[in-house]
């Protein structure tokens, strides 16, 4: 079976708060992709997580992208590894990384639905559910008041754990109020991750990972900037806190860096940074080879079918940006926290084309 089109969209979707959460920063354009076949299966996937002024340059990157796909057998993995590799003149990172990680979560969607069977199920997991967070509600533009509330209203849900955004206070007691009142309103027994998005230093974060260490953080997310594989071995280290970092890395190499450094207990992995499935599954089995857990950073609907089949997959997390793209997607069993993934063949999704005409811009 071969790739023979392709079809690429534009679309710009509600980014205020509602139920789902909210679309911070602008990240609210995304490009919807369709893998034509000779045998007529599509297989469909989407692009991007970068700033509305990047968005024309990631839709060249992926136009470009497409266009070297048609021809590709949907089997063929190391092709795309060599088509990426040759737009990233050997070097690749940015949008060719996106945009070639997009194509190989559509041509996953493709190898699903050749065979009938559930991509989870392609890669080796043994069921559907899987293990998830709710993340994209706890902001760090919420006040007190806010955090609250949304806390309170996500464990009444049924989630089990959430993620708390910190590091923009402007001073320590502060961050450490935040976390306390989201310990408050859940619970002990919610799981809570401290997302803090690069903010600190080495010293500021075994500071606050210390301070913070009493209210039961599940995990200390991205304290120090993304490369600083040294400082996060140092922050590891010191504090009983597990530390998650990876997402902001691009390819295997700098993944492979972060465990093999001792520079993290848990390896985040951005399927759309790594490589899409296929990159994200080879991280994960270093990861694994390292006594490492890993867990998935955003495209839930894709990154939840590789952690519920890795062996040392711990959670996925869930975005909600880009559920209104879709007729439906995984949903939450209140019972357990647990995602529950289609056993349709592919990923189980269909693009909600009504929804879509009212979102595209181009």
């Amino acid at each position: 079976m071969k790739v023979t089109s392709s079809v690429l969209r534009t679309v710009k979707l509600p980014a205020a708060r509602h139920s789902l959460g909210e679309i911070p920063y602008g990240l609210d354009s995304y490009l919807l992709i369709q893998l034509c076949t000779d045998s007529g299966l599509e297989g469909i996937a989407y692009c991007g997580y970068v700033f509305p002024t990047l968005i024309g340059a990631l839709r060249a990157t992926m136009r470009t992208m497409l266009d070297a796909a048609v021809g590709m057998d949907v089997w063929d993995t190391q092709r795309l590894v060599m088509v990426r590799n040759g737009l990233g003149l050997g070097s690749p990172a940015g949008l060719v990384a996106r945009a070639a990680s997009a194509v190989d979560m559509a041509l996953w969607d493709l190898r699903g639905k050749a065979t009938g069977e559930p991509v989870w199920r392609l890669l080796g997991a043994a069921g559907p559910r899987v293990a998830s967070y709710a993340s994209g509600h706890l902001w760090r533009h919420y006040s007190i008041s806010e955090l609250e509330t949304s806390a309170h209203e996500l464990a009444e849900l049924g989630w089990r754990a959430m993620k708390l955004r910190c590091g923009a206070e402007p001073d320590d007691d502060r961050e450490v109020e935040r976390l306390a009142v989201v310990r408050r309103a859940v619970g002990p027994q919610v799981r809570i991750m401290i997302d803090v998005n690069q903010e600190w230093t080495v010293a500021q974060s075994i500071a606050m990972g210390r301070r913070f260490a009493p209210l039961d953080p599940f995990w200390l997310e991205d304290p120090l900037p993304a490369e600083d594989y040294s400082g996060y071995a140092a922050v590891t280290a010191a504090l009983v806190t597990p530390i998650c970092a990876g997402e902001y890395v691009y390819g295997l190499a700098p993944l492979c860096e972060l465990v093999a450094r001792r520079s993290v207990d848990i390896l985040m992995i951005d399927g759309m940074r790594a490589g899409g499935i296929t990159g994200f599954m080879k991280a994960a089995a270093v990861a694994e080879a390292h006594y490492t857990p890993v867990v998935s950073h955003l495209a839930t609907e894709y990154l939840a079918h590789a952690i519920a089949a890795c062996p040392n997959g711990l959670t996925a997390e869930h975005i909600p940006w880009t559920s209104p793209l879709f007729t439906a997607v995984p949903s939450l069993d209140p019972s357990d926290g647990a995602l529950v993934l289609f056993d349709t063949p592919g990923f189980g999704l269909d693009f909600d084309e009504e929804r879509i005409a009212r979102y595209v811009v181009d």
